[in-house]
């Protein structure tokens, strides 16, 4: 995305910042100019977190000078950076639930007369501010009544109540549907018209070339390249900058024997399904599934899984019949789910990464059910952390504080711990940086080489023709087509994933 820009405004210069044992920040240089979106790209652990924290006065750099306007300034606390008229909105987004839109807006300073607040100049001000950004949002409704989209857009307003000049963005879109996102980039495209400085933090690499006008590649928190226009820029090249390796090698694909069939779907159909579904998935097999929003894949999943109830049809494993009528039936079965909302339906966010690993096995380390094995707990959990590479300070760590990418690898470690003959995985690299991605896309290999029947949904099309050695496709509740490895492009896998003008009977028997 190109377009006019004013002169340089926000400036780091030689920033650095350690923690102990750690250098999360060396000598980073570079500038953003003024009615522009300049984007901060890199893995998880590459300093971009650390930056904001150092622009937004949350810690102070060891060396270095932040500039804004050319001035060099040093913010003691986060109060002193919004004073400045830097605001950073972090994913965790900083809002009262309880207090209304408004009271939000102007937390901190309030319109008042005489020392009372003045409603009636609250709520009009709040009203031209959102209305300054093309929202229609009730002032008066509760900030934890609304939806994680207009809570953002009222942080947004919120920064604008304080006159800020540069705006941060950590993360925005990790919690939005397609049709927040677009509106959220026509928020962003305003403020930027309106000649604010805007640092975008991103790991989606194609949100980076909708909405941005330069880039910054960090790379364990040293700068790698700074991109002033990204019109001769590919995806491929901002990858071997994150990364150090070309793309090709983050997929690192190569062929296995493939057995009998593990997982077969007989005349599935059920909620989302618009027609019975057959699907068969081998042994050593990594079968994607694609189609566009709406196509049914993740409804799929959910009825084989048990989470929702089949209307007719059967699921087979190892050529038997297995009834499953909740979750736990295909658990004992040894069919198991990665779900797609991992943070709702995934993981139990306060509580340790031991118990999340043990959580569905702890049968298995207990005797008749009730007296627990601490011990066998402990090494099982230990054995999987060390087997996925999942990173964390201790076993007694709260989820919550883990990356997306180890998030994920735990919720893997224990299905490991099961007897599982396949692997329903929905989105397993959404939200995750590209090198926590490859070590995934591993994992899955390994699943695969183990004989383990792996089917997964991804709406990432590369991804897809990456690392997979089959794809179905899906449209409108239905499979339309099986397509072996060799034979996808994606020119030809999204024709088969477009909406037909006629009927959709042409199924391929997968």
């Amino acid at each position: 995305m190109s377009g006019r820009t004013g002169s340089e405004y926000l400036s780091f210069e030689g920033i650095a910042k350690s923690f102990p044992g750690v250098k999360a920040l060396s000598d980073v240089s570079f500038g953003v100019r003024e009615g522009s979106v300049h984007a901060l790209i890199g893995e998880n652990g590459a300093g971009k977190s650390t930056l904001l924290k150092i622009l937004s006065g949350v810690y102070k750099p060891d060396e270095g000078t932040l500039r804004l306007g050319g001035n060099a300034v040093s913010f003691p606390n986060t109060a002193a950076a919004i004073d400045a008229g830097v605001a950073v909105i972090y994913q965790e987004l900083n809002l009262v639930p309880h207090m209304s839109v408004a009271e939000n807006l102007f937390l901190g300073h309030m319109p008042n007369r005489a020392g009372v607040l003045d409603r009636r100049e609250l709520a009009a001000k709040s009203r031209e501010l959102m209305a300054g950004l093309g929202l229609d949002l009730r002032v008066e409704e509760k900030v934890g009544r609304l939806p994680i989209a207009e809570r953002q857009m009222v942080e947004i307003a919120k920064a604008l109540s304080r006159n800020a000049k540069v705006i941060a963005f950590d993360e925005p879109t990790s919690s939005l549907s397609s049709r927040e996102v677009t509106a959220l980039f026509r928020i962003i495209r305003r403020l930027k018209e309106e000649g604010r400085v805007i640092l975008y933090v991103s790991h989606r690499l194609e949100e980076i070339f909708k909405i941005a006008d330069s880039v910054t590649v960090l790379r364990d928190g040293r700068h790698v390249e700074t991109f002033d226009a990204l019109d001769n820029v590919s995806e491929p090249q901002l990858v071997n900058r994150m990364v150090g390796r070309n793309i090709e090698d983050i997929y690192n694909y190569s062929p296995r024997p493939v057995g009998e069939p593990v997982l077969e779907v007989k005349g599935l159909q059920g909620p989302g399904l618009a027609s019975p579904v057959d699907l068969t998935v081998r042994k050593g097999e990594i079968v994607g599934l694609f189609g566009l929003v709406g196509a049914g894949r993740t409804e799929l999943l959910r009825v084989i899984y048990g989470v929702e109830k089949p209307t007719q049809g059967e699921v087979h494993l190892l050529g038997k019949p297995v009834p499953i009528r909740r979750p736990s039936d295909a658990i004992k079965a040894g069919i198991v789910l990665c779900p797609e909302d991992r943070k709702k339906e995934g993981i139990f966010p306060v509580r340790s990464v031991e118990e999340n690993i043990n959580i569905s096995a702890r049968r298995l380390f207990s005797h008749l059910g009730f007296q627990i094995n601490n011990a066998a707990e402990r090494r099982n959990a230990e054995a999987q952390v060390a087997q996925l590479n999942i990173r964390t300070p201790s076993l007694s760590q709260e989820m919550r504080n883990l990356s997306g990418g180890n998030q994920q690898k735990v919720i893997l470690g224990r299905w490991l711990s099961e007897d599982v003959k396949a692997v329903l995985l929905d989105e397993p690299t959404r939200g995750i940086d590209v090198g926590a991605k490859s070590e995934i896309y591993n994992i899955m290999y390994g699943l695969a080489r183990d004989g383990i029947g792996v089917l997964t949904v991804s709406s990432d099309l590369p991804e897809v023709l990456g690392i997979c050695d089959r794809i179905v496709v899906m449209r409108l509740g239905r499979i339309v087509a099986s397509v072996p490895r060799a034979e996808a492009t994606e020119e030809s896998i999204l024709r088969l994933a477009l909406p037909a003008n006629s009927t959709d009977s042409e199924n391929t028997k997968p």
